[in-house]
């Protein structure tokens, strides 16, 4: 009877005791101890002593001795909590650093520890807790991505204490200290980290790189009706009148936004200044902000082809032309030759490259600097230093000019000078008075005239030592044809003694021929 009894009160003792507590075997010793201790008593009154105050007993002893061991433990590894400052020689060890300083303490109370004792075990479950705490330090959790792709943004992390910036979205400031906020690298959309989920424009530098041109009707304006009384963007009820959701009007598109989407910014309109030449600032939405100003550097306005009449009635427009265009004449002296690529002459126009491509393209900074008044002293100031080089600094340059065949006086003339006029057949350079009083009539495209009716008619020589009778010198007409010198910027050449830019002893035989 008594060995039934201890055996139910040993599985009685284990189910309602802690399974990890390593001083169970004190505790059972305490708990028999007293059960025998209660033997005098009835059946029921020793039940009920094993049951109730024996194991109570038992309980609190082993959870005294349990808790001061894990004291004991925690001490002896430097993990129980200190309130004073630290030694002077770890005042700056990080907590990374303590922890794995105390691992190595805990191997060393491992190794230390009998095989099966209570320290051991509580060691190692303090050496599994200290390594998972490592390796929450080493691993920390997951933190917002620096980059986020979303509708063609490319949204940046930003980390900036400014309170300059808003949101695009929810249209309130962004504190930067205290929120999370992105940057669209392409189109600058600003917005906090909780309203990316909720972005519904899309990028506006997709529609720069595939659709480069403006918008050339005067406010294309069409009703609320053809939008279905919605912003034309966020599809967000709107209403006429001064009402909380009021219908803004987009001077560049023509479309109507609600006041999350047009904060009534003003940009110049490219159509009222290339039609009306009014620079007039109007009030657009913030997608076609973005858009216009992402476009304003663009050469993408072909003036002379949209409104050809701004050359007569604005001056400096007529002006700036004239100076684009003798910097493209200058362009060839400039490319051939190694002063001018040396000293990289032509990167003064790096800003404005296209104004060494052609001469009608523009950019509505350019418009705008025409306006203001910047552009025509800019140029000024290039086409000075430009002709400066060509004219007086580089002698390689100086003998590209050209001699005028009509008078054949005074000194080199360049194709951008304002008293010069160009053959636009051959493009050689006269005076403009000498060329306009010879009827326009070009003495080198008349003298190579000559020249190539003479080859026509002359018999082809086929002689291996000397040319066929009647031929000119160096050959057949086609030999002769394949010799002539390449046209462009040139002046004097060898053979070419009255820097006609041809060779005299073919023009002697021209005229003997005539």
């Amino acid at each position: 009877m008594s060995e039934d009894y201890e055996g139910k009160l040993e599985r009685f003792r284990r189910s309602h005791t802690n399974p990890f507590n390593s001083s169970t075997s004190s505790g059972t010793t305490t708990t028999t101890n007293t059960t025998h201790d209660s033997t005098t008593t009835n059946h029921s009154d020793m039940e009920e002593t094993a049951e109730g105050g024996g194991q109570s007993h038992g309980t609190s002893d082993s959870e005294s001795r349990e808790t001061e061991s894990e004291l004991e433990l925690g001490a002896e590894l430097g993990l129980t909590e200190n309130h004073f400052p630290p030694p002077h020689g770890l005042a700056h060890v990080s907590r990374l650093e303590e922890l794995e300083h105390a691992v190595e303490m805990c191997k060393v109370s491992v190794l230390e520890a009998s095989e099966f004792s209570a320290r051991r075990e509580q060691a190692l479950a303090r050496l599994v807790q200290l390594r998972i705490k490592i390796q929450e330090l080493k691993e920390p959790e997951d933190e917002e991505p620096d980059v986020k792709l979303l509708l063609d943004h490319r949204f940046r992390k930003r980390h900036s204490r400014s309170v300059k910036h808003s949101c695009e979205r929810c249209s309130t400031l962004i504190w930067g200290v205290l929120q999370t906020w992105y940057t669209c690298s392409g189109c600058h959309f600003n917005c906090h980290s909780r309203c990316l989920d909720s972005i519904v424009k899309r990028c506006v530098r997709v529609k720069v790189s595939h659709q480069s041109e403006f918008e050339l009707r005067i406010c294309p304006e069409q009703g609320l009706d053809r939008q279905g009384f919605c912003c034309a963007e966020c599809r967000a009820p709107i209403a006429m009148g001064l009402v909380a959701n009021e219908a803004r009007l987009c001077d560049y598109s023509g479309r109507y936004y609600c006041p999350n989407c047009h904060w009534n910014d003003a940009m110049v309109i490219p159509a009222r200044a290339l039609h009306n030449w009014d620079f007039e600032s109007q009030k657009v939405c913030r997608s076609s902000l973005r858009f216009l100003t992402l476009m304003q550097g663009r050469p993408v306005l072909n003036v002379r082809h949209i409104n050809p009449l701004l050359f007569k009635h604005v001056e400096e427009l007529a002006q700036i032309k004239k100076l684009r265009s003798d910097i493209l004449k200058m362009k060839p002296y400039l490319v051939t030759c190694t002063d001018a690529l040396e000293s990289r002459i032509l990167l003064e126009l790096q800003e404005r490259q296209h104004f060494v491509e052609n001469v009608d393209m523009y950019s509505m900074q350019d418009l705008i600097d025409v306006v203001v008044g910047r552009l025509s002293s800019t140029l000024t100031d290039v086409h000075t230093t430009f002709a400066k080089h060509i004219k007086l600094d580089c002698q390689r340059c100086q003998a590209k000019g050209f001699i005028c065949e009509l008078c054949r006086q005074g000194e080199a003339l360049f194709a951008f000078d304002n008293h010069t006029a160009v053959c636009p057949n051959c493009s050689a350079v006269f005076h403009r008075d000498c060329y306009y009083d010879n009827a326009t009539v070009c003495s080198k495209c008349r003298r190579l005239e000559a020249r190539k009716k003479s080859l026509q008619h002359a018999p082809r020589g086929g002689g291996e030592g000397t040319p066929g009778e009647g031929a000119p010198r160096g050959g057949g007409g086609e030999g002769a044809l394949s010799g002539d010198k390449e046209e462009g910027p040139r002046g004097a050449e060898v053979g070419d003694e009255d820097g006609d830019g041809d060779d005299d002893d073919l023009d002697n035989e021209v005229d003997d021929t005539r």
